[in-house]
């Protein structure tokens, strides 16, 4: 069987000079990595004028549902009906490379390129976010170490150390030990890197002035006796790291098998983080194309719900159509068939499983949208179990498209770019937010639990309840939330697929994103430094 990385690597990619010259980027503006990649500096705001597009999708399962691969195939598909599109997407994280998922840069003949560059460590950007974030923290503990002139109370630090790779062994750690020269003793850990806050600030800002405003706003811990904040800025650290990220802060520009521009840049963990693409991606590609299509992490409860009140809000954005991607398989794993016999004709299946698309569905209507539903297609699915979806869309009025990018790349993706070019093309962009960022914390959690999840209610642990007093007494409520929770389950427990009955969602503890400009609520047992499985693809 042909592999992914085999067709990757039998097409020969155009000069990177000649996508950037289609699309219209200025040759001043473009900084080459190679012969396949660069960075764009446009060196001025980019001034958006293009249609936007989101594409998300139902809640995972391991069957696989392709967002990317739709978001390639239906950004080549908009070019076979000769308009000028262009994709912009998530960078992979190495620790799902080597971990659970593999690569992340579409599929079959929807690929970006060069995919093993973007897979491995591309043009750097992550490792700048890691050596960022953990000068930061060498600064902390420095600061600790030398007199504490600013009395940070070591017990209310809650800034951590990053990596980019899965490992559960630094969750929690001790440092400073060895004695009175090597550091004060105290608690702490790993994040991975996709979860550092600095990801968010670099994807969240506009240039590079506010980059170093952002990183100076991250909250650092508390003062000894008054609980006052003390942020980044008081320990001098903001310019430095901002140094480290002068080339990171800059989107990166490959091409998909077909020649169609990508802008690729920022992180992806829609799960742990706010997993959107940087706003300058955005912005520029919004520039220099037409049509932009651009990815949410997970499924519409997690990416595109932070993507439309994080990330669209700070911008200033709003997407012109939106694209709910779902598979066949994945409908019928939520409607409880095993992954071995996904393969069979199962109608039933697929009917048990509709009610997991219904709640995306209906989730993007609350935001006043109006989906479209990309059915990526497998060659065992069947006429009478496409036929399942399409009836019940069409009860609801969304339109349904057959994707066959895998297989065909842009060809397979025509009449999905015909419907969604038409949706993006019928009016101004719009949608209207499910909370206001100055209800109080409680209140936002509880609309995206009930609105987006269907949970009854939430239970705040006593550690969640301890930090709430805390984001009070900062003046800190007034942000969006930045919920973290288990992919693959619209509740916070892995195991409940499809569409849950009755739930409660739990709250553990909340994180404060300040610089970015968010909370981070901590629901069920998800960790922000996941694990390598049993046979991680590493081996």
């Amino acid at each position: 069987m042909t592999t992914d990385l085999d067709i990757a690597r039998s097409v020969r990619p155009r000069p990177i000079a000649d996508v950037a010259a289609d699309l219209g980027v200025p040759a001043e503006a473009l900084v080459p990595y190679g012969h396949d990649k660069a960075k764009i500096r446009l060196g001025r705001p980019p001034k958006p004028s293009g249609r936007l597009i989101l594409v998300s999708a139902i809640t995972p399962t391991a069957a696989g549902e392709g967002k990317t691969t739709t978001s390639v195939a239906l950004a080549q598909g908009i070019g076979k009906l000769g308009l000028k599109g262009c994709v912009a997407l998530r960078e992979p994280s190495l620790g799902p490379v080597m971990g659970l998922k593999g690569g992340a840069a579409g599929g079959g003949r929807a690929q970006v390129i060069p995919m093993e560059d973007i897979n491995l460590h591309f043009t750097g950007d992550f490792h700048a976010i890691t050596a960022a974030n953990n000068l930061l923290a060498a600064l902390i503990d420095n600061h600790l170490q030398q007199g504490n002139v600013l009395k940070i109370e070591a017990r209310t630090i809650a800034w951590k150390r990053v990596m980019d790779m899965n490992d559960r062994a630094l969750r929690d750690i001790l440092v400073g030990l060895g004695g009175k020269s090597q550091g004060v003793p105290r608690e702490a850990g790993f994040n991975i890197t996709a979860a550092s806050e600095i990801m968010a600030i670099l994807c969240l800002s506009e240039d590079f002035e506010d980059l170093q405003r952002r990183l100076g706003a991250i909250l650092v811990g508390q003062e000894i006796g008054t609980g006052k904040g003390i942020y980044a800025r008081d320990l001098e650290a903001q310019g430095s790291m901002a140094v480290l990220l002068k080339d990171a802060i800059y989107p990166n520009l490959v091409q998909t098998l077909e020649g169609t521009p990508a802008i690729i840049h920022g992180g992806p963990f829609a799960n742990i983080a706010h997993g959107c693409n940087s706003v300058l991606a955005t912005k520029t590609a919004l520039e220099l194309a037409d049509y932009v299509v651009t990815e949410a992490g997970f499924g519409f409860d997690l990416g595109a719900e932070k993507f439309l009140h994080i990330k669209c809000r700070s911008a200033g954005l709003a997407p012109h159509a939106v694209v709910i991607v779902a598979t066949i398989r994945a409908l019928k794993s939520h409607g409880g068939v095993a992954k071995a016999d996904l393969g069979k004709e199962d109608v039933e299946a697929v009917r048990r499983g509709l009610p997991n698309l219904t709640r995306h569905l209906q989730t993007a209507h609350r935001f006043g949208l109006r989906p479209v539903v990309a059915l990526n297609h497998f060659v065992a699915d069947t006429d009478a179990e496409v036929a399942v979806v399409t009836e019940a869309c069409e009860q609801r009025e969304v339109p349904v498209e057959i994707c066959r990018g895998w297989e065909l790349g842009g060809a397979g993706a025509v009449d999905l770019a015909r419907r969604v070019v038409e949706v993006a093309s019928s009016g101004e962009a719009f949608f209207h937010p499910l909370y206001e960022v100055t209800q109080p914390l409680k209140e936002k959690v509880m609309t995206l639990a009930r609105d987006v999840y269907g949970a009854d209610d939430v239970v705040w642990s006593a550690r969640a309840e301890q930090d709430l007093k805390r984001i009070q007494k900062l003046g800190l409520e007034g942000l969006p939330v930045c919920m973290a929770k288990t992919p693959v389950s619209l509740t916070d427990e892995p195991r409940d697929g499809g569409l849950p009955k009755r739930f409660v969602l739990n709250v553990r503890e909340v994180e404060v994103a300040a610089g970015a400009g968010f909370l981070i609520p901590i629901t069920g047992d998800v960790m922000r430094m996941p694990g390598l499985g049993k046979r991680p693809a590493a081996l």
